[in-house]
């Protein structure tokens, strides 16, 4: 393979990486159902009978949110913070403030516009830094630094961590002091079709209070002794709290050979522990044990792109991934359940969010439910270049590609 392509894949990092596993995917968005805390305490019921067929029924552009990010990426003030990132997670701490976790990160700084080619849009230097993670606080709505980056180091040479979801916990159960907890995705270099690595294992990171200082890191699920990649899972793509538990919502890279749709999985953790190991346990298909099965998926037009978001909407859990068959990246689709574990109803709710001009595409949506409320649900969804071998150049040239775009969703009963 040529060095200059090579060195494009690895400049676009996991914004590409996810991307075109998406488009070889034709991945979905998907709303699922409900982690229910039925009375056997397996995930499967709710006795509650709230649960019920949800889909998306409107939705607006979100400029404010939008634009806070372009003005933050664009500030010349500091050179060594956020310029651009994709994998967009969120969390509010305890004081207030916002944490927002990225996958692979610009760093550096942005110029103009115009850009060097005379275009109307800022610009990043060619050789702007890119690291492969990064982590943004936000204060009152405004974004007002960038943590020492990365946050989270790379555990082995070719190998690296990109955080996905987080919660705030006690540090043990029942304690009063409390700690951040990251799950991280560990993928690690390697030849086609795994390009834009394979997957390794997750991880749990730990971070003080308040100063998110990364206090350790632990193994939860080491995939490397599974075969085929394409069968390795990787969770924290999403978490949803529920009673006593966290579940934990994860995926496969079918994807990386050619399986039209990935599948989705989910673990469940006692509150409180997402930091140890032996308290996981994963959805076998018939209760909750050591071997991960499939929630949702069929192989073929049913399931999930490796980046999707669970929230729980009243009275059912809503999944959100890239819709299936579409032309491209473009279109965000609907399941519901009333259960993590299914089963699944839809697709439906289908709608396209904003993107710019070109040969761009949308993935990764995510659902940021601490900025939600009044019956709205804030998702943002990332935007890159869709041609491999001329994104490097196109993200330089354009910085708005790679940053985090949201819509406000409202949801309902199909009608």
């Amino acid at each position: 393979m040529p060095d200059d392509a090579a060195r494009a894949r690895q400049r676009t990092g996991a914004g590409i990486g996810l991307l075109l596993a998406l488009v070889l995917a034709a991945a979905l968005l998907t709303v699922t159902g409900r982690p229910g805390d039925g009375r056997s305490g397996d995930g499967r019921g709710d006795p509650g009978g709230r649960c019920g067929p949800h889909a998306v029924a409107s939705w607006s552009a979100d400029d404010r949110l939008t634009g806070e990010f372009a003005r933050y990426g664009d500030d010349p003030a500091r050179t060594d913070d956020w310029t651009g990132g994709d994998g967009t997670h969120s969390l509010r701490l305890p004081d207030g403030r916002i944490l927002w976790l990225f996958s692979d990160t610009y760093l550096g700084r942005v110029y103009g516009p115009p850009n060097p080619v005379g275009e109307s849009s800022a610009w990043r230097d060619a050789a702007a830094p890119l690291v492969r993670n990064s982590a943004v606080v936000m204060r009152d709505g405004r974004l007002e630094a960038t943590l020492p980056a990365p946050l989270f180091p790379d555990p082995a040479p070719d190998r690296w961590r990109w955080p996905v979801a987080a919660r705030v916990e006690p540090r043990s159960p029942g304690a009063a002091e409390q700690v951040v907890r990251v799950l991280l995705w560990v993928r690690t270099a390697g030849a086609s079709p795994w390009i834009y690595g394979v997957p390794t294992a997750t991880e749990v990171a730990t971070l003080s209070l308040p100063d998110l200082r990364v206090e350790s890191v632990v193994t939860v699920l080491d995939q490397r002794l599974t075969p085929d990649p394409s069968r390795r899972v990787l969770f924290g793509t999403t978490l949803v709290t529920r009673g006593g538990w966290t579940y934990v919502f994860g995926g496969d890279d079918g994807q990386a050979v050619s399986r039209p749709v990935s599948h989705a999985y989910v673990a469940r953790v006692p509150r409180g522990r997402l930091g140890e190991p032996g308290a996981w346990r994963y959805w076998d298909g018939s209760g909750w044990g050591t071997h991960p099965r499939p929630v949702l998926g069929d192989g073929r037009r049913r399931g999930v792109g490796s980046a999707f978001s669970v929230v729980r909407y009243g009275g059912t859990y809503v999944l959100f991934t890239m819709a299936a068959g579409a032309e491209g990246l473009t279109t965000v689709t609907s399941y519901w359940a009333c259960s993590p574990t299914g089963p699944w109803h839809g697709p439906a709710g289908e709608f396209g969010p904003p993107l710019p001009e070109g040969r761009v595409a949308a993935y990764n949506p995510q659902a940021h439910p601490e900025l939600s409320g009044d019956g709205r649900l804030v998702l943002s969804y990332d935007v890159n270049w869709l041609e491999t071998a001329s994104a490097a150049a196109q993200l330089s040239r354009d910085v708005s590609l790679y940053r985090p775009r949201f819509v406000t969703l409202r949801l309902a009963p199909p009608g």
